[in-house]
């Protein structure tokens, strides 16, 4: 039976953290065969990043590594670089992120590995770069903070908030990942490995989207609006009469049906509020307006009125709700491995879906299999 689209790839991973683990488990996901290198004693540094726990590990850790063999290799030692480099040399994918020129130092860069696996695709994350910011630290709320994101997030102007989780490093973890399946597909066609390179900084910048091309285009510098949308008028939160609900109206006959469903229809030919346009500009008076009506009923009783209307709404939930509603929608949030109820991979593939076939693994609990392999001439056909 398939394992998935990616079925007889071998990556060698040589990542830690986030944004390279979460693209190295979605590869494993889809059928690939990771080989995660770990160091001796502390492994993966999410291994200690807890609270919380799950029978002893930590969650950050379970969260972004099912799918792998853990191997551990001290690659200061030259027994374990020899290891690493015979590991690299049968991958097809091999993903690093430690800072720029740690891996040419162990003998381990992409230019040293080409002659012996030209068909190597080698995906390198970084932080910054690889230029004048390979120094620099890449850490998701580091480039938040100097990447312009926590300048247009938070309640209010002066008061800059990062986002609830590390969006960047996830975001980076996407981007390389389509990088990747691109270089795939050339060597398909060539034969020829090649160098992916991704970095957050860059990341970012084209992951605020409508925010950096206002900036490109026009000069504008976005700030902080708390929950309104600079280009559309209602999108924001809204107080219900038992907890916040958000309004994301981004049609006219949207916000047509809105006020009628409200009781106010008349609001929809009223000239500050006829047009989107109209709406953003007079924001403050249609909030106030809209917030007096909807303080009359619950959050989930206005989402049972608007959305028959096609009004795009919903109350604020936790991640106990939103699981929940992900259920209820038959979703299937979650995923069951070895015991462990982990967040299910959201790519539906109809003919070659998602599998689970290995929980995250403990510290080294592959080093033996794994270095027996590589003690292994490669069977034809496999590198």
């Amino acid at each position: 039976m398939s394992t998935g689209p990616l079925e007889g790839l071998l990556v060698a991973d040589f990542s830690r953290v986030l944004a390279a683990p979460y693209l190295t488990m979605l590869l494993g996901d889809l059928g690939a065969d990771i080989v995660k290198v770990e160091r001796p004693g502390t492994g993966d540094d999410t291994r200690g990043w807890g609270p919380p726990h799950h029978r002893g590990d930590a969650t950050y850790n379970l969260s972004v590594n099912r799918n792998k063999r853990s191997v551990v290799l001290d690659l200061a030692e030259r027994e374990g670089r020899s290891a690493a480099r015979r590991l690299a040399t049968r991958a097809d994918v091999l993903i690093e992120n430690f800072r720029p020129g740690t891996m040419a130092r162990l003998g381990l860069d992409e230019k040293s590995l080409r002659t012996r696996n030209p068909g190597l695709i080698y995906c390198s994350l970084s932080g910054f770069g690889t230029g004048p910011g390979a120094a620099l630290p890449g850490y998701d709320l580091l480039v938040q903070a100097v990447g312009g994101l926590m300048s247009v997030t938070g309640l209010a102007p002066g008061q800059p908030t990062k986002t609830g989780v590390a969006l960047v490093d996830v975001l980076c973890g996407l981007h390389a990942g389509i990088g990747v399946l691109a270089a795939l597909r050339h060597r398909d066609r060539t034969g020829q490995g090649q160098l992916v390179e991704v970095d957050l900084l860059s990341t970012l910048l084209s992951s605020m989207v409508n925010q950096s091309a206002a900036h490109t285009l026009t000069g504008t510098v976005p700030g902080i609006m708390g929950n309104r949308h600079p280009s559309i008028a209602p999108y924001e939160v809204f107080p219900a009469a038992d907890r916040p609900m958000v309004l994301a109206v981004g049609t006219d006959r949207q916000f047509r049906s809105l006020v009628s469903v409200l009781g106010v229809p008349g609001l929809a030919d009223d000239a500050r509020f006829a047009t989107n346009t109209a709406r953003v500009a007079h924001a403050d008076e249609l909030a106030s307006l809209l917030s007096t009506s909807l303080s009359a009923r619950t959050a989930e009783e206005w989402y049972d009125l608007l959305t028959p209307h096609g009004v795009p709404c919903g109350p604020v939930n936790d991640l106990a709700d939103a699981f929940r509603l992900a259920e209820r929608l038959e979703l299937s949030p979650q995923v069951r491995v070895d015991g462990r109820d982990l967040v299910a991979n959201p790519i539906r593939l109809e003919a070659t879906p998602p599998t689970y076939r290995k929980a995250p693994p403990a510290l080294g609990e592959h080093t033996e299999e794994v270095l027996h392999w590589l003690a292994t001439e490669p069977k034809e056909g496999y590198r």
